[in-house]
């Protein structure tokens, strides 16, 4: 049976890794543009303040604010048919609370849409992709305040009604779970815009995993982002009822170490709560049966849920799940155990996969895995894969080309385990590879940890001229997309 036609085949970035730009035409500062530089071997750091002497990646990124003709040339040259990208809030209202919206950033991704309609590529459009502006976390504390519900409602207002002919596809937010997964540093200053006051006042750079965290309070502004975005989901129906308007949640398939009933039950537990929370209050409309009972568990008083809050919850829940996924990770109740790097978070090393350079646990099976049990779980909702990627260290030849096999040999298999749970009734719509151009990474704040097809001529230590060239697996995913998922050799 293979993929169905009309099958979504593209890929997938945000606006604070690609575009750059980040004070230009308007733009107000936004969350990730107080984070300087990492890699590998150095935790990324925020820093309150901008400091001219500092590297800050997203000021420049890959500068899609200026090559993005180019840009979407390329990727209709892969055959693409849709191109999953952020609006950055910031550049609509650049301080989260202005009484009208800055103009040059709406006709900036007005410009966008049409140069996607022009080469017929669907734009999927994340509200809110870790962009939320820099003035709202040190107002409202982020989602914490429930004024923010209403400022995120009414930049979802103007960019529903201005862009209602243009987009069809929405998702209201990027990785919604993220404070659930890291519990606090990046999950929440990324996720929930939630800082505490000491870490607001620093002057000097603190690493991401030393932010101060408060479980009360994170569970609190989580619960306020639910609720913005079920309020998204009936007002973007009500605007226009052909939306479709979707969840993201951050997939890191969990499998118990040993057959350990404790290991067993330990990974029920993570599965719930990194996972499954989010997505049954999104899909379902109302919190697992097992919350309260955890967050007591946790010292978390379960009082922040109105009845309005619940009605809210029902009537907003979501046309599609979509999700990240880029590796597994083990859960083990037994001491000593191995452990290796997740998308924001740490877990134990599964000793029958290979990795990635940066830890990240290569496993296609588990892709499979995980749509059979989403759509086990969610039965008649459409799923779709919106970030999917190999990070690497990429190699120009002297002549220009880059050979990266290792990443045809890590998106082939994925592909086929794609085509398998759909053959299995799985019901797969779509697929966005991330970072189909290279771009700066979220978690370490690099572009040396590449993921595109296209490679970008910019380096950590801020050579390079941005040009754009093709890798080898730009041709492979050509393949790919144009037979709508056939060839994979």
């Amino acid at each position: 049976m293979g993929f169905p036609k009309g099958f979504l085949w593209g890929g997938a970035v945000a606006a604070n890794q690609c575009e750059g730009a980040y004070l230009e035409d308007g733009k107000g500062l936004s969350v990730p543009d107080m984070l300087l530089g990492g890699d590998v071997n150095t935790p990324r750091t925020f820093l309150p303040v901008t400091d001219p002497n500092a590297f800050y990646p997203s000021h420049e990124a890959v500068d899609f604010y200026h090559h993005y003709k180019e840009d979407i040339a390329l990727f209709a040259e892969m055959g693409w048919n849709v191109f999953r990208l952020s609006i950055n809030w910031g550049r609509i209202y650049p301080n989260g609370d202005d009484p009208e919206p800055n103009e040059a950033g709406l006709q900036f991704y007005d410009n966008v849409f049409d140069e996607c309609k022009k080469y017929n590529i669907e734009p999927l459009v994340t509200i809110c992709h870790y962009e939320m502006p820099w003035a709202i976390v040190t107002k409202y504390s982020g989602f914490h305040d429930r004024r923010t519900i209403d400022l995120y409602l009414k930049y979802c207002e103007t960019i529903f009604r201005r862009y209602k002919d243009k987009v069809k596809y929405w998702l209201t937010f990027n990785e919604i779970n993220v404070p659930v997964l890291s519990e606090g540093g990046i999950g929440n200053l990324y996720g929930i815009g939630l800082l505490e006051e000491e870490d607001i006042q620093a002057t000097d750079p603190i690493k991401l995993s030393d932010l101060k965290f408060n479980r009360q309070r994170t569970f609190e502004a989580l619960h306020n982002e639910f609720v913005a975005s079920a309020k998204a989901v009936m007002l973007g129906h009500e605007i226009n009822p052909d939306f479709k308007i979707g969840c993201m949640i951050a997939h890191i398939t969990c499998y118990p170490l040993t057959p350990d009933p404790k290991d067993v039950l330990a990974c029920i537990k993570d599965d719930n709560l990194k996972h499954n929370l989010c997505g049954d209050v999104q899909v379902r409309g109302q919190y697992p049966v097992w919350t309260e009972a955890y967050l007591k568990e946790k010292g978390v008083t379960f009082n922040f849920v109105t009845e309005e809050d619940k009605e809210i919850l029902k009537k907003g829940t979501v046309d599609f799940y979509t999700f990240s996924y880029y590796q597994t990770s083990c859960i083990t109740t037994h001491a000593g155990a191995e452990t290796t790097n997740a998308n924001m978070s740490v877990g134990a090393k599964n000793p029958y996969l290979k990795a990635s350079d940066w830890g990240w646990q290569i496993d296609p099976d588990g892709l499979k895995y995980t749509l059979a049990t989403l759509a086990d779980r969610y039965p008649g909702v459409p799923l779709m894969i919106v970030e999917n990627g190999f990070g690497a260290f990429d190699k120009v030849e002297e002549d220009g080309s880059i050979h990266d096999d290792y990443r045809i040999a890590y998106f082939k298999p994925h592909v086929i385990a794609m085509r398998e749970a759909i053959e299995e009734g799985v019901p797969l719509i779509g697929y966005t590879t991330w970072g189909p151009i290279d771009l700066v990474s979220a978690s370490t704040g690099e572009y040396a940890k590449r993921y595109g097809f296209i490679y970008v001529n910019r380096h950590d230590d801020g050579t390079g001229d941005f040009s754009r060239s093709r890798k080898d697996s730009f041709y492979w995913y050509k393949k790919v997309c144009e037979s709508n998922g056939e060839i994979v050799d």
